[in-house]
C-alpha cells in the first residue's frame, strides 16, 4: 500500500512512546528534518519517496534538504556549541549515557523500522543494529572523563601543559547499509568531546535515523544535534563546504569520499573517511573448516545481502580443503531463508534500491560470462506474491576465478563472493594484498606461526584470526589505502578526531 504525499500531517510531532508499527511510524516521521530540537519540513517544501525494497511500495517521504536547510542547521549547531562546549565533560557524558538508556527502550521499534526501510532482516540484522546503537552511546558516555591533556617536561622554569578542546561543529555523513551503528560511532564521541553535530542521512534510509535524532533531541539541549536528509550535491556538498563546519566524518563510496576530501582540503579542516573494501579471507589447510564456514557466512554478511564494506568477498581457500569448504558453504547458505524482512523466520532480506539491485545483477551476469567461472547460487527466492517486485538476489559463490577477475577486484556491495584456490603462502599473501583497498582481513588457521606471519604482512586496518566480528564499540576500526583515513569506535579516535590540542606554557621566572 503506497503512502501519498497528501496524507502527511505536519501539525504535530510523532509521540516519543515506542511504536512497533513501522508503517505508522514511517508515515508520522515523513517529510521532516530535525533542526534546533524540532522536526521541521524542508525549506523548499520538497520531499522524496522512501521505498520498501521488499515490496516496492512507498512507505514514507524524506525531507529534501538543500543549502537553506544546511545553513539553518549549522547556525543552530554553532549557537548551541558555545554552551555545550563549556559544560563539564562528565555532565556531557551523563547526558549521552541517558541517550543510550532511552535508546534501549526503543530497540524493537528501531529494529522494525530499519527492517522496513532498508530490507534488512529483523532477527539477523536490524534488531542487532538497534541494540548496538544504544551500546555505542553508553560506551562513549564513559569516555568523558578521559578528555585529558598532558604535562610536558620542557624546561624546569616553565610549566608546560596541553589541553583538549572541542573542534566546534561536526558534519557527519552516513550511509544506508548500517546507518544507526555508523551514525552512533560518529556522533556519540563528537558530542562527548564538546562538539555539536549536523548529520546528513542517506537518501535511501532517512526515517529511522530521523527517529533516533528525535529521541536524542528529547534528552540533549536544543541545537546540539541536527539531522538533514536529501541528496549529495544539494545537501551533502553544502554541509561539507559550510565555513562553520570544522570537521567532517564520512562513510560511503571511494568516489564520494574523494570529493569530500577535496572540499575539506580547501578549508584545511580534518576529515575521517571510512570507504570501500574488498576484504580477503584466507583459509589454511589446517583450519577448523566448520568454524571457518561460520566465519565465512558472518564475514560475507550474507544476512545483510553482502552490503558491507568489510564483506569477505575474496575467500582464498587452500587447495587441500577447497572442495570441502565449498560444499559446506553452499549447504550453510542454502539453508538460509530469504523473505519478508519483518518475519522472524527470515535470515536474508533484500538489496536496498533498484540502482544497487541493477549493479549487483550486472556483476553476477558478468561473472557468469567469464571463462572457467562457475556460479553457485544458494538459498531460494521468496514465493509469496506480495514480494514479486522485491529486490531479492540469491547469494552467489563464484568458483574458478582468479584474483584478476573484475569480481575479485571491484567492490560489489551485494551477496557475491569469489572462492579462490591457493597452495603457496607467499603467493596468497601477495594476492590478498593486491588490491586498491585495505579495510579488513581474516586468517583461519591453528598454526600460531602462520597466524602471526599473516597478520603482520596483511595490508589492512582490521585483521582477525579465527573469527569475523562486526564493527563494535571499543575495537579500533578503519582502513588504509583506498579504504579511508582515520579510525573510529575508541577513546583514541575520539581524542584524535574530535578534539584539537592546545599547548600552554607558564614561565615561572
Amino acid at each position: 500500500m503506497n503512502l501519498m504525499r497528501n496524507e502527511l500531517d505536519f501539525s504535530s510531532e510523532p509521540s516519543l512512546t515506542p511504536n512497533t508499527d513501522p508503517y505508522a511510524l514511517a508515515k508520522a516521521l515523513s517529510g521532516r528534518h530535525l533542526i534546533g530540537g524540532k522536526l521541521v519540513p524542508a525549506k523548499s517544501g520538497n520531499s522524496f519517496e522512501v521505498i520498501d525494497p521488499a515490496t516496492g511500495s512507498v512507505i514514507g517521504y524524506g525531507a529534501e534538504g538543500d543549502e537553506q536547510d544546511v545553513n539553518e542547521a549549522v547556525a543552530n549547531a554553532a549557537a548551541a556549541q558555545k554552551e555545550w562546549g563549556k559544560m563539564r565533560a562528565r555532565d556531557r557524558g551523563a547526558l549521552i549515557h541517558k541517550c543510550g538508556e532511552v535508546l534501549q527502550d526503543h530497540v524493537e521499534e528501531l529494529g522494525r523500522l530499519i527492517a522496513l526501510e532498508t530490507g534488512k532482516a529483523l532477527r539477523t540484522e536490524s534488531r542487532v543494529e538497534a541494540s548496538i546503537l544504544a551500546d555505542a552511546f553508553l560506551f562513549h558516555a564513559g569516555l568523558a572523563s578521559e578528555l585529558k591533556g598532558e604535562t610536558v617536561p620542557h624546561h624546569p622554569e616553565m610549566l608546560t601543559i596541553t589541553v583538549r578542546e572541542p573542534i566546534g561543529v561536526v558534519g557527519a555523513i552516513i550511509p544506508w547499509n548500517v546507518p544507526l551503528l555508523l551514525m552512533a560511532l560518529k556522533i556519540a564521541p563528537a558530542l562527548v568531546a564538546g562538539n555539536t553535530v549536523v548529520v546528513k542521512s542517506a537518501e535511501e534510509a532517512p526515517l529511522t535515523v530521523l527517529r533516533v535524532c528525535q529521541i536524542l533531541a528529547s534528552v540533549l539541549p536544543a541545537g546540539c544535534f541536527n539531522m538533514l536528509s536529501g541528496f549529495g550535491p544539494e545537501c551533502g556538498a553544502p554541509l561539507v563546504a559550510h565555513p562553520k563546519v570544522g570537521k567532517v566524518t564520512f562513510t560511503g563510496s571511494v568516489e564520494t569520499g574523494k570529493i569530500v576530501y577535496k572540499t575539506a582540503a580547501d578549508k584545511l579542516i580534518p576529515v575521517t573517511l571510512e570507504l570501500g573494501g574488498k576484504s580477503p579471507m584466507i583459509v589454511m589447510k589446517d583450519a577448523d573448516i566448520d568454524k571457518a564456514i561460520g566465519g565465512a557466512v558472518t564475514g560475507m554478511r550474507f544476512t545483510r545481502q553482502g552490503q558491507s564494506c568489510t564483506a569477505a568477498s575474496r575467500m582464498f581457500v587452500h587447495a587441500d580443503v577447497h572442495d570441502e569448504f565449498v560444499a559446506k558453504l553452499r549447504e550453510k547458505v542454502d539453508a538460509m531463508v530469504m523473505g519478508d524482512p519483518l518475519d522472524e523466520k527470515t535470515d536474508i532480506g533484500t538489496i536496498i534500491s533498484p540502482e544497487q539491485f541493477s549493479k549487483v545483477k550486472a556483476y553476477i551476469d558478468h561473472g557468469k560470462g567469464e571463462e572457467g567461472a562457475e556460479a553457485v547460487e544458494c538459498s531460494a527466492m521468496p514465493t509469496d506474491p506480495k514480494f514479486k517486485d522485491g529486490l531479492f538476489v540469491r547469494p552467489v559463490v563464484f568458483l574458478g576465478m582468479t584474483n584478476d577477475s573484475k569480481l575479485a577486484r571491484e567492490e560489489i556491495f551485494g551477496p557475491v563472493t569469489c572462492v579462490l584456490k591457493w597452495t603457496d603462502e607467499e603467493e596468497v599473501l601477495a594476492a590478498a594484498n593486491d588490491s586498491d583497498y585495505g579495510l579488513a582481513a581474516t586468517v583461519w588457521t591453528n598454526n600460531l606461526k602462520a597466524a602471526l606471519t599473516f597478520t603482520e604482512k596483511l595490508e589492512a586496518g582490521f585483521v582477525q584470526v579465527n573469527q569475523n566480528l562486526v564493527v563494535q564499540p571499543g575495537l579500533s576500526y578503519g582502513g588504509i589505502k583506498q579504504s579511508g583515513i582515520g579510525k573510529e569506535a575508541t577513546l583514541e579516535a575520539m581524542l584524535e578526531h574530535f578534539t584539537k590540542k592546545k599547548t600552554i606554557i607558564f614561565n615561572k621566572t
